[in-house]
């Protein structure tokens, strides 16, 4: 009922809002009416005042209250609806110049009248549209993109609304008469009422207790954990009381959390006294201090002593002080709903601090985050819904206890999962859903509970839905509508400030006052308070930093039944349309992927259920098919009174025939593909209520009078859009308008027309303003009262034309302007309002470019500067702080200073004071060929600044970036450990780079202070002689260290000390080594992990035998193309003794297998790499001749052998491919000559082994996924693809220059292969046909043919349905076109790419 009283009482007023209202009112108490309307405002307003009492009162059962309300609320929409219509006809007259809906008063009053209208295009809430028709006479024949009249239906003919004087005014007489007749009842009746009922008493809350009931505490175990240790560690316990509160939605266990807490073992050891108190809705200092006291009593088993007789506050801190003054204690605040402040807070607290015991604690248990962050003193416990699992467990103890029936896994657990998930882990929900299932354990009954969401409508005050409910009712009125009507957006949505705001405003819920207020700082306010009192939970999107909310998903199903009465989300692929009631005002939908057969049946039922004639809202989410557009599509055109509109359009025929007469909108917004051009319906034009048009990024064309909305505030379109619009001016309330550009030949786009958008906030950017000839013509754009603006760049062309000093002069910005921009403006002389007394004093950005003024502006004057930005400015030869004005003050705030493309630029003098710089923390230097020093000190001044550079020289810096300014001497670098982040370059080259954890050196001359790196984890150097490994060694975080070049460095002769413990992983490359200095360079790094050696060789004609000294650690060994290296035969030394390497790769070194001669299986000497190698990697290695390399391998998961030319099958033992997962062996084809696979070996071998031996602990090849070979042949062998069946996911041909055709034999053993997705053939010059069959491969999502020309067309069967991915690239033509034929044929893959 209190509802239903706000609801009335906020329609009435909207209705006495627009009675006051400009013309609204002067026609309305005009003559031609007959109507005493101060009266009648009286009235309203009265009964309005009497509904407002009412809100405080229970009123809750009053039956004939109720049915009054519905009458008043009914007719106060009516007069709503009517009073909008005859606004908008009042700015339609405006607009076209015409009187048609003038109000008739006498002759003196008529001028008074019409010059008061002019200022009444107000916004204002309501609509009726039944009192205009058409006029023959289109007003926008003339638009190019006019759609011929023969095509009466298409919504792009437009004809103006012609005002009917005689309907309009016998509507709003009755409407008035009407709603006026209403309130007499409604008023009598609530004078009845009001002192006989007494004021609504807070939500009733059922008392908690500190006995647990629950038999287990699920999935909490990590955050309790963690509680438990925070409450008891006595690392935090400095305080001697400390406040944790723990926060969340009603249901999701708060209470639950706290009784464990407060029964564990270590608690009641830890506190020597515990006291629990359910504080509720009803927050009183001195009854809850009442009720602290008596447990106190209690815990010390000394009884209440009738603490209720005591109702002195300062007493009764004063006896809990005493009690407490040495005792640490425990104190639960359960459910605690309010606070009236900090200080009540505080004095609720006052005697609980003053003990000589640290650590005591006080937990707060509470819905609403506001109080939470009101009462902490540490971080407050969010309390989520629980894991999917652990929820499900609780879920199936809440239903069967411990005793689960036998059949319930195979009949309906399935049903439970689904159930289980749609309660998101509330474990009251568990309780209250759970309690529905148990009384009736069927799959019937079960199912009907799922697909009803039969929880939703459970009453108890122990269910879900109740609780819930509880902190609804809680709010004031205004947040109870910006609550209900989220129920429209879909499950997760994440609400913006600037959408749900501007959505809020076109339903009436937000005032902004006749644009005084902004609706986004409403909307921004009321969001806070929503989320302060959970409801809402504020995020931040990780990719942009922007804020946005979002509603936990039962709260939204909360929000829906509240609301079911007016507003109706059609969500669900099964929607149903039985019980929708007839009062629904507001319809969304969210598209699905796929509907029931029944669905567009039951939409239109709905149109039957509800007047749809009298909808508010209609909203659009997702992306459907054509069907369903088409559905949407006809229920728009039913619609009268829309002020919310969003739907999809990828043409003209999208828009209903009625679209033009939707003249109440307020909100537009249209989803229009990426890639559409679409003209907008010149129908936008006329809503001249609207207020928001969202059109997205997309590429439309606006209609040429769409200056005619003249009540738009936000346009959110592509800036390019927004910029070309003629007349902006007329837009007057707009909000936004990130570019504007002067056009002067263009009629509209003058600069005068940015005068009257005094609203426009944000950031402005005006180009073109070389075509402003006159400071006049500057000053009519009004820079000055444009308050709200933000950001301000002017730019000038760079072709300049002889520009007048004073045109900058005359575009002044508002005083409060934070940022301001200045590109080549012309003129010798700076404005005054910038260099000389200065009005922008609260610029935190100044960026200026292109100018050739005499004197810069008095920097030093600017007090708030933070950002300074100085550019292309080639007469300044010195930046230093005297250019005029300078304190103690000054600069204090500055933070960033760039200097880019400063030709002349030779100093930054500092001079006296160097010290007012101290602040800054980023400098950038770009383009300043001459630039030589930063922060020069006067002379007096050099030897402190030589001995105290640290403090002197830019203490704070974070960020340096210098680029192309080779004349720039730095200090050592970097000179605090603050500076993080450093770049240097030349010609696009980096020199240094220094970012947080990561430094990479090119070739840098400067000196480091490798003290000050000592976060550096990643190092990579090259070219830096005049480094040591001995100030490597300060680099304390070093995890990796890469180094090319740099022999003096390595392998100088430094003290056996030097080692690096931390370092583990290691890349040497470009060097040249000897046989020795490597062994002792590896000894230095006793931690590595990995180590990589690349393009290194050794000294002419010398063979040097890799030497890594025995570690238990290292796992990767990458060696690449160093000539000359050889692995040892002989025991030490090599990668046998590697116990714990697990991957090796080696490529191109020529010699590294020399000394490695075929020897017999099984020999010690024969065992080059270590048994627990999982990856080995060999290729282009000419040295290397035999398997027998290979024989201890058996753990091998990886084998890659890539041209190694001379290697035989040799001494292959099939073991080693028991555990492979992917095995890749060929060669390169070279000019068709390929002699010898190895593959084909391989594989034979391995079938010959297979009929002699079966290998212990399972088959050869059971484990590979993926298989890349050179002879199609050697596969496709019935015993190989036996092996190959169950795993086989990849199998790729390349270099095969023999297989012409695919035998049946092979065909068959192709078929085998069922687990294959993706099959490539790559370079195999004769193969002549693809396999027939593959249209039986129905794992096969993925197929690859490249380079083979022999291939004239595709398998006649075509392919599996399964195939999603068809890739054809340097074939022949014929290939290419039968593919193409198929992808425009039966063929239904998704991707061809050909």
């Amino acid at each position: 009922m209190d509802v239903a009283v706000g609801a009335a009482s906020w329609l009435l007023g909207k209705v006495v809002t627009q009675l006051s209202d400009g013309m609204v009112a002067a026609y309305v108490s005009s003559t031609e009416l007959g109507l005493n309307m101060e009266q009648i405002k009286t009235d309203l307003a009265y009964t309005q005042g009497l509904l407002d009492a009412a809100e405080e009162r229970d009123v809750r059962n009053n039956h004939g209250l109720r049915v009054l309300l519905e009458i008043l609320t009914k007719q106060a929409d009516e007069a709503e609806d009517v009073l909008d219509e005859l606004q908008y006809f009042i700015i339609q007259d405006q607009i076209d110049g015409t009187h048609e809906a003038t109000p008739m008063v006498d002759d003196g009053l008529r001028g008074q009248v019409l010059i008061h209208g002019r200022h009444a295009l107000h916004h204002t809430t309501g609509n009726w549209l039944s009192c205009f028709c058409c006029s023959s006479a289109r007003d926008d024949a003339d638009d190019p993109h006019d759609i011929p009249k023969s095509h009466s239906d298409v919504p792009d003919h437009v004809s103006k609304l012609t005002f009917n004087r005689v309907d309009m005014s016998n509507k709003i007489k009755l409407v008035i008469e009407g709603i006026h007749a209403s309130c007499t009842p409604v008023s009598n009746l609530l004078k009845i009422i009001h002192p006989a009922v007494g004021r609504a008493l807070p939500p009733k809350r059922p008392p908690t207790s500190s006995t647990i009931t629950q038999d287990k505490l699920y999935g909490r175990e990590n955050i309790f954990n963690q509680t438990l240790d925070a409450m008891t560690n006595f690392t935090i316990h400095s305080r001697t009381l400390s406040v944790i509160p723990i926060v969340g939605p009603g249901g999701i266990g708060k209470t639950t959390f706290a009784q464990y807490l407060y029964n564990d073992k270590t608690i009641e050891a830890h506190f020597s006294i515990k006291v629990w108190v359910c504080v509720s809705t009803h927050f009183d200092v001195v009854k809850l201090t009442q009720e602290i006291l008596k447990c106190i009593y209690h815990a010390e088993n000394e009884g209440s002593r009738r603490v209720d007789e005591l109702s002195n506050l300062d007493q009764l801190q004063i006896t809990i002080a005493q009690r407490l003054k040495s005792k640490r204690f425990l104190l639960v605040l359960d459910d605690m709903w309010k606070c009236g402040s900090e200080a009540e807070w505080g004095s609720l607290l006052a005697p609980f601090s003053k003990g000589d015991a640290k650590g005591s604690m006080v937990l707060v248990t509470t819905r609403f985050p506001s109080i939470a962050q009101m009462v902490k003193t540490t971080k407050p416990i969010e309390l989520q819904g629980l894991g999917d699992s652990e929820f499900f467990t609780f879920f199936e103890e809440c239903i069967f206890g411990h005793d689960k029936p036998e059949y319930y896994e195979d009949n309906i657990i399935d049903i439970a999962r689904k159930i289980s998930k749609k309660l998101k882990g509330f474990p009251l929900a568990a309780k209250s859903v759970g309690r529905l299932l148990k009384y009736r354990i069927s799959q019937e009954r079960w199912i009907e509970i799922l697909e009803r969401n039969e929880w939703q409508h459970q009453t108890n005050n122990d269910d879900i839905m109740p609780a819930l409910q509880i902190s609804y009712d809680y709010l004031p009125f205004y947040l109870k509508r910006c609550f209900s009507y989220c129920a429209l957006y879909p499950e997760d949505y994440h609400f913006n400030n600037i959408e749900i705001s501007h959505f809020w405003e076109a339903l009436g819920i937000i005032d902004s006052g006749s644009h005084k207020n902004r609706a986004e700082d409403i909307g921004l306010k009321y969001l806070d308070e929503l989320e302060g009192n959970g409801f809402l939970v504020k995020k931040v999107d990780d990719r942009t930093g922007r804020q946005y909310y979002v509603m936990h998903d039962l709260l939204h199903e909360l929000a829906q039944n509240i609301s079911s009465q007016e507003c109706i989300n059609i969500s669900s692929y099964s929607f149903r349309s039985d019980n929708i009631p007839w009062s629904i005002r507001h319809v969304s939908i969210t598209l699905q992927d796929n509907y029931e057969d029944s669905f567009e049946r039951e939409m239109e039922n709905l149109k039957r259920k509800i007047d749809i004639g009298n909808l508010r809202t209609l909203m659009l989410f997702g992306e459907g098919n054509a069907s369903m557009l088409i559905l949407f599509k006809d229920l728009l055109k039913e619609t009268k009174r829309l002020r919310v509109l969003f739907m999809h359009a990828n043409s003209l025929q999208s828009f209903p025939h009625n679209f033009s007469k939707l003249i109440h909108l307020r909100y537009l917004k249209l989803e229009i593909p990426y890639d559409v051009e679409l003209s907008l319906p010149n129908a936008v034009s006329r809503f001249y209520h609207l207020k928001f048009l969202d059109l997205g990024y997309s590429k439309c064309i606006l209609p040429k009078d769409i200056n005619h909305l003249v009540n738009l505030c936000l346009l959110n379109a592509r800036k390019e859009l927004c910029s070309n619009i003629p007349g902006i001016g007329k837009m007057k309330y707009l909000q936004r308008l990130e570019e504007y550009h002067v056009k002067k030949r263009d009629i509209g786009f003058e600069l005068s027309e940015l005068g009257d958008l005094t609203d426009l906030e944000g950031e402005l950017k005006i180009f073109n303003l070389e075509k402003v000839a006159t400071r006049e013509e500057a000053n009519k754009a009004k820079l000055m009262s444009k308050r709200n603006m933000k950001k301000l760049e002017l730019a000038w062309g760079m072709v300049q034309r002889t520009t007048r000093s004073d045109v900058l002069e005359g575009l002044q910005p508002p005083s409060n302007l934070k940022a301001l921009v200045i590109k080549n403006p012309g003129g010798s002389i700076g404005p005054s309002w910038l260099c000389g007394n200065i009005c922008v004093n609260y610029l935190k950005s100044l960026h200026i470019e292109g100018v050739s003024w005499g004197i810069l502006a008095p920097f030093g004057q600017l007090m708030q500067l933070e950002e300074l930005t100085l550019n292309n400015i080639p007469s300044t030869r010195r930046f230093e702080p005297n250019f005029g004005g300078v304190t103690q003050q000054s600069f204090s705030h500055l933070k960033k200073v760039e200097f880019v493309d400063m030709p002349e630029l030779v100093e930054w003098v500092g001079g006296a004071h160097c010290h007012l710089f101290s602040k800054i923390t980023s400098i950038r230097c770009e383009n300043c060929p001459n630039l030589s020093m930063l922060l020069v000190p006067s002379s007096r001044f050099s030897v402190s600044y030589a001995q105290d550079i640290n403090t002197r020289w830019f203490p704070n810096l974070c960020s340096l970036e210098i680029e192309n300014c080779p004349k720039l001497s730095l200090p050592p670098i970097p000179h605090t450990s603050m500076l993080t982040c450093v770049i240097v370059s030349e010609r696009k080259t980096d020199l240094l780079r220094l970012q947080e954890n990561k430094l990479i050196s090119h070739g840098y001359r400067g000196a480091l202070v490798f003290d000050n790196l000592d976060k550096v984890e990643d190092m990579s150097i090259e070219e830096m002689p005049h480094v040591s490994l001995t100030d490597l060694q300060k680099l304390s975080s070093l995890t990796r260290l890469a180094v090319k070049g740099c022999e003096s460095m390595l392998f100088s002769e430094v003290e056996e000390g030097v080692i690096f413990p931390s370092v583990q992983q290691l890349e040497i490359s470009d060097c040249r080594l000897t046989r020795n200095s490597l062994t002792k360079l590896l000894n230095r790094f006793p931690a590595l992990t990995e180590f990589h050696l690349i393009f290194s060789s050794f000294e002419v004609g010398e063979e040097a035998v890799l030497q890594l000294p025995s570690s238990n650690l290292l796992s990767y060994v990458r060696i690449w193309c160093c000539k000359n290296l050889v692995l040892p035969v002989a025991d030490g030394g090599g990668l046998h003794d590697l116990s714990s390497l697990q991957e090796v790769e080696i490529r191109g070194c020529g010699k590294m297998f020399d000394r490695c001669s075929m020897v017999e299986a099984g020999a010690r000497s024969n065992k080059f790499f270590p048994a627990s190698l999982r990856e080995l990697n060999i290729s282009d290695e000419l040295s290397i001749q035999s398997m027998a390399l290979l024989t201890n391998l058996t753990s091998l998961t990886h084998l890659t052998l890539i041209n190694c030319d001379n290697l035989t099958v040799h001494g292959f033992d099939p073991l080693i491919t028991c555990s492979l997962k992917e095995l890749v062996v060929y060669k390169k084809a070279d000019d068709e000559i390929h002699l010898y696979s190895l593959a084909d070996d391989l594989f034979l071998e391995v079938a010959t082994r297979m009929t002699k031996v079966i290998p212990a602990g399972g088959s050869y090849f059971q484990q590979l996924e993926k298989l890349e070979v050179d002879s199609i042949s050697a596969v496709l062998v019935s015993p190989i693809c036996s092996l190959l069946a169950a795993n086989l996911r990849e199998l790729r041909f390349r270099y095969d220059l023999w297989m012409e055709s695919f035998t049946e034999e092979q065909e068959e053993a192709l078929q085998l292969l069922t687990s294959l997705q993706c099959l490539k053939f790559r370079k195999c010059l004769r193969l002549q046909s693809l396999p027939e069959g593959l249209h039986c491969l129905y794992s096969l999502y993925k197929l690859n043919i490249a380079g083979c020309p022999e291939i004239m067309s595709l398998p006649k069967d075509g392919f599996p349905v399964s195939l999603e991915r068809l890739r054809i690239r340097d074939c022949s033509i014929d290939l290419m076109l039968s593919s193409t034929i198929a992808s425009s044929g039966t063929f239904q893959s998704s991707s061809i790419i050909v």
